[in-house]
């Protein structure tokens, strides 16, 4: 069952007290030829225990990861930050799913031909006065993200009903002034993540007359 945005904010309150590690993995069959049967890979995750039985305090979501060059969704129990004042339930579980991207594959993973290109240390803040409703602000430009990098991302959020509200494009921004862009996960992005459209840039709403 996937978590929906009311019932995460639950899941962060209640996992202050506690301390969160590990991550469970559901199967995931997706074999991929890329080639001769010495690089074959299966993109295949052993079944693991739930959440409540590793206890992980968390959320259900797919993770995207790359394998046999294209992205193939992993479903784990992602652990939740800790909370932070006045931090949103929404930019908590983004920060949780970029966490969760920037790790190394497990054994298992790595085993079945997983692997991440998301870089770690990216943090996620809240809009900025004028951005569109559901913009997330990454601490680097989005832009300056490896290609394969952002498409991992993009698609995570983009099929997170914990950080989007509805299916469509993810807004992002970067860390500066500049306004965010709309991203879009499609079979091409999943199929040639180095390759990551955008929507163009996003128009801020006009101030309202006072």
């Amino acid at each position: 069952m996937r978590w929906t945005r009311r019932a995460l904010s639950g899941v962060v309150l209640a996992t202050l007290a506690y301390g969160t590690s590990g991550c469970g993995i559901r199967a995931t069959t997706v074999p991929v030829d890329v080639g001769p049967a010495p690089s074959r890979v299966s993109c295949d995750t052993p079944e693991a225990p739930s959440g409540a039985q590793s206890g992980v305090q968390g959320f259900r979501a797919t993770v995207e990861l790359v394998c046999g060059s294209q992205l193939v969704g992993v479903e784990r129990v992602v652990p939740v930050p800790e909370k932070r004042i006045g931090r949103d339930p929404v930019v908590l579980a983004a920060q949780a799913l970029l966490e969760a991207l920037e790790r190394t594959p497990s054994a298992g993973e790595r085993d079945a031909g997983f692997t991440t290109g998301v870089p770690g240390g990216l943090t996620v803040a809240p809009p900025r006065t004028g951005d569109p409703a559901g913009t997330l602000r990454l601490s680097r430009r989005p832009e300056d993200l490896p290609p394969v990098a952002l498409s991992q991302i993009v698609c995570t959020l983009a099929g997170s009903e914990a950080v989007a509200a509805e299916p469509g494009p993810v807004v992002l921004g970067g860390p500066d002034a500049d306004p965010p862009r709309a991203w879009e996960c499609t079979d091409a992005v999943r199929s040639r993540p180095e390759s990551v459209p955008t929507l163009g840039d996003v128009v801020r709403p006009k101030p309202t007359a006072s």
